[in-house]
């Protein structure tokens, strides 16, 4: 059910919601994708961004895309698939997809360091394929001019570091659960942090710091769905429409209306992604 803090939002006709990270191509949600974007609009949320892992994502977020003018897609290869991406060609194959219309950024990308080697190498072969796949696509997004998408997970120290070396990348640090000071070094290259569920959990004080410090100009929003569900639904598959809880948590905490932190964070996913 969604909460009357949204209601109210959405009998104001305010801009709506943007889900800017949803794994739509995930085989959780199999046949279920039509509900799940009929869920997600009745509740306000006016764009979903679907986010890729690997070829057989990407093409699949172009599909939907293409079928639902809610969605753009996202493409791009998780370091988690670096091993097997979808082909050799995998970077061509990429690169044809980024000239469609309905290609919102490249991701989500960057590095792991968190979960062990997928392909039975050694940890410093893993975590080097990582960063070549990261800095292809990095190139990638300047050629393009998009947008970018970034997975760190026990690694904010050597993304950023990554990210120093393309200047002209604009990057969004998705499901941001770093610390302060990442915050701010994020923050200081000129990226974007979005929040998931997770800012919604009792036992997340320092995400909510951050959550509280980040510029309003530099938010964002999102499900990271079929993961992370935010209170209420904690433990539950999440979906788009639950991103509506999300921004309330993130507008208690930045001191605003809810309806003002939805104009705020689809203002900025608007000036972020392409087209959308």
């Amino acid at each position: 059910m969604v909460c009357s803090c949204i209601e109210k939002m959405k009998e104001e006709n305010s801009i709506g919601l943007v889900d800017t990270h949803a794994h739509l191509a995930s085989s959780k949600f199999a046949e279920e994708v039509p509900l799940v974007i009929e869920r997600a609009t009745a509740a306000g949320v006016k764009r979903i961004v679907a986010i890729a892992c690997d070829i057989e994502d990407s093409l699949v977020n172009l599909s939907l895309a293409g079928r639902y003018p809610t969605v753009k897609a996202a493409v791009g290869i998780h370091p988690l698939y670096v091993h097997d991406p979808g082909g050799t060609d995998w970077l061509e194959q990429l690169a044809k997809m980024t000239e469609t219309s309905e290609v919102a950024a490249i991701g989500e990308i960057g590095l792991d360091y968190f979960h062990p080697p997928q392909d039975g190498t050694t940890e410093d072969e893993w975590r080097s394929l990582q960063r070549v796949f990261f800095e292809h696509q990095l190139d990638l997004a300047v050629s393009r001019d998009l947008p970018v998408v970034i997975h760190q997970r026990n690694s904010a120290e050597d993304v950023l570091t990554v990210l120093r070396n393309f200047p002209k990348v604009r990057a969004v640090l998705h499901c941001f659960t770093g610390t302060i000071p990442e915050a701010e070094a994020a923050l200081e290259l000129g990226h974007m942090l979005s929040y998931t569920g997770i800012v919604t959990f009792p036992n997340a004080a320092e995400v909510q710091e951050a959550a509280r410090m980040t510029p309003a100009d530099r938010i964002m929003v999102e499900t990271d769905c079929p993961y992370l569900a935010p209170v209420p639904f904690r433990g539950k598959r999440c979906e788009p429409f639950m991103v509506t809880h999300t921004a309330e948590k993130v507008a208690e905490l930045q001191g605003v209306e809810v309806d003002e932190m939805a104009r705020i964070t689809s203002k900025n996913a608007g000036g972020f992604f392409r087209n959308i």
